[in-house]
Parts: C-alpha cells; sequence; structure tokens
C-alpha cells in the first residue's frame, strides 16, 4: 500500500530547495516579501510531483524534470494570490491572504512576478529543443484555459442555474488544465512519445475535475480547522459546485426551493443558514451525487494510466488519484 503523504513530504522536502532556490531576493521588500509567502509556505505539492512521478513513469530521469515542476507550482501559487484576491478570501492554509497583508496592487504583482519568474524556470530545462518548444505549448495553452476558467467561474457566482457540462467544463478549465500542463510536461522531458504524453494528459485531466468536485464538497462538509478557512463560502457566493447545480435540479418542495434559494449567493449567510442549505442538499442527495462523480472520474484517470508499463511512479501516480478523493484537507 503506497503512503501517498509521505512521498508528497519527499518530494516536497526535496522541491523546498529548488522552489527557493529561483525566488528573488531584490527590491522592493514588501514585494519580494509578498512574492515568496506562498511557495515558501509549502503545501502538499501535488501538481510539482506530479511533474516528476510523470518523467519517471515514462522511463526518463526526473531530475531533468524539476525546473518544469518548480515553474508549474509558481503558476499555481500566482492563480492562489489572484484567486483569494478577487474572492475576498483572508485566510489561505491558514495564514493571513497576500491582498489583505500587503493590499491588492502589491498582491497582482506578486502574482505577476511568480507568473514571470514560472517562465524563466522553463527556459533552463536540458531538454531538446523540440521538447521544450512542446513544453511551452502545453503550459502556455494551460494558463491561457486557466483565465477563461477563472472567469466562467467568476460569472457563475449568481446563483442562476448552471447545467452540468458547464460546471464541468468550468472546473476543467480553472483547475485541470494546470495538473494536466505538469504531467504532460514532464512525460515530455521523459521522453515519450505522443500518444503516452496524451494518455498522461487526459488522466491528469481527469484527475483534476474529480479533485475539484471533491473539492467543493470538503468546502460545504469539511472541517473548517482543517481546511484553514470557513465552510459554505461557495453557497455564500452563489457559486455553481456540482452539489448546488444537482439541488437546483432535484429539489421538488417549492418551500424548500424557495428556502435553498434565500441563502444561495447571500454573501453575510449566517453559520445556521448555511447548515440549513447544507441539510438541504444533502436530503436532496446532492452531496453523495458529488462525491459518486468525482469517484467515477477518478476511475477513468486511473484507467488512463494502463498504457504505461509497471513502476513505482506509475503506482503513485494511481494512489495519487485515490488520494485526491480521501483527503480531509
Amino acid at each position: 500500500m503506497i503512503d501517498v503523504k509521505a512521498i508528497l513530504a519527499k518530494y516536497s522536502k526535496e522541491l523546498d530547495r529548488s522552489i527557493d532556490l529561483y525566488l528573488p531576493a531584490e527590491k522592493p521588500d514588501n514585494l519580494m516579501d509578498a512574492t515568496v509567502q506562498y511557495p515558501r509556505a509549502g503545501g502538499k505539492r501535488m501538481r510539482p510531483a506530479m511533474v516528476l512521478a510523470a518523467a519517471g513513469a515514462v522511463g526518463g530521469n526526473k531530475d531533468k524534470a524539476i525546473p518544469l515542476a518548480v515553474a508549474i507550482e509558481y503558476i499555481h501559487n500566482f492563480t492562489l494570490i489572484h484567486d483569494d484576491y478577487m474572492d475576498g478570501d483572508e485566510k489561505r492554509r491558514g495564514m493571513t491572504t497576500i491582498h489583505v497583508k500587503y493590499g491588492g496592487p502589491t498582491a497582482i504583482l506578486a502574482g505577476d512576478a511568480l507568473f514571470a519568474r514560472a517562465f524563466e524556470v522553463i527556459a533552463q530545462l536540458d531538454t531538446p529543443d523540440n521538447v521544450m518548444r512542446n513544453v511551452l505549448k502545453v503550459v502556455t495553452r494551460a494558463v491561457w484555459d486557466l483565465a477563461r476558467g477563472q472567469q466562467m467561474d467568476v460569472n457563475n457566482e449568481n446563483g442562476e442555474e448552471v447545467s452540468m457540462d458547464e460546471y464541468i467544463e468550468t472546473i476543467r478549465l480553472k483547475t485541470s488544465v494546470l495538473f494536466a500542463a505538469g504531467a504532460a510536461g514532464g512525460a515530455l522531458i521523459g521522453g515519450a512519445n505522443e500518444k503516452i504524453v496524451n494518455a498522461v494528459h487526459e488522466y491528469a485531466m481527469l484527475l483534476g475535475v474529480a479533485f475539484q468536485m471533491f473539492d467543493d464538497v470538503l468546502g460545504l462538509v469539511g472541517d473548517p480547522v482543517k481546511l484553514g478557512k470557513s465552510v459554505g463560502n461557495d453557497v455564500r457566493k452563489g457559486k455553481s459546485t456540482v452539489m448546488v447545480t444537482h439541488a437546483l435540479k432535484n429539489i421538488k418542495d417549492k418551500g424548500t426551493m424557495k428556502e435553498f434559494r434565500s441563502v444561495l449567493g447571500k454573501i453575510n449567510a449566517t453559520e445556521d443558514e448555511i447548515q440549513k442549505a447544507r441539510k438541504i442538499m444533502e436530503d436532496a442527495g446532492s452531496v453523495e451525487f458529488a462525491i459518486k462523480m468525482a469517484t467515477d472520474y477518478t476511475k477513468r484517470a486511473i484507467a488512463k494510466l494502463d498504457i504505461l508499463e509497471k513502476s513505482e511512479d506509475k503506482e503513485f501516480m494511481i494512489a495519487l488519484a485515490e488520494f485526491a478523493m480521501a483527503r480531509d484537507v
């Protein structure tokens, strides 16, 4: 049985030095402090770990993929800084968010700085020119799609009904594409052919959808202490999660629907109101539906790895997909 947390901790420790190595030590101090806060705070490092695992799973040298792993982590943290600012969140992993601590303008610039540094790091990859071009292509496309997905997510914060297909496309763009860019980029650096790269890319896309669906579940029914933030914020913002989308289709009682809609999108909803909305979704089978759908995406993701030869890295990638559905944070 693979201990995913232990392997992620090992990857994190190995990557910490490289992640820190490329971080700036320049002026002005407040911008530099804001820029380094999230990358140095650690975390599960799932995305950079996937880069290295994919490179190893296709038979490549994982060390050569380290710059891409670092860059993917920088891009991920750049999106977190901007997401927190757009969402108005005050806490991230138990820390004060960048825009609250340093101000909105500095938060935007810190995200921009991490984004720029990511591509400077990618430029240091020791790969043939054609591989470098393909890595840049998959990463830049992912960032483009991230912006599209984030805007779709913002557009959906109005409590209006969104189709399940629209919801899945939103989280595919907002969450999956960076997982997929890391996995495909790692496979490219590892020397995989196009068929294998595409399979690994699809594995990570499906995993990312499952990851975000389960993240939405945790955002409703998780432990706020472990999450490092309050639960129910998606309900307050009227966000169209899989549970909300399912509930709006399946609540039959008009009074219950009226009560649910009265809370959905109410930014100052009390904890009692959030708990009522949560119970309504649980009674409608929406939470169970979300978990079942995320589980199905996880199984489909794992099946994409059948193309790979047996290896420890492949087994880790399988376990990582399963871990995404077994988190409590």
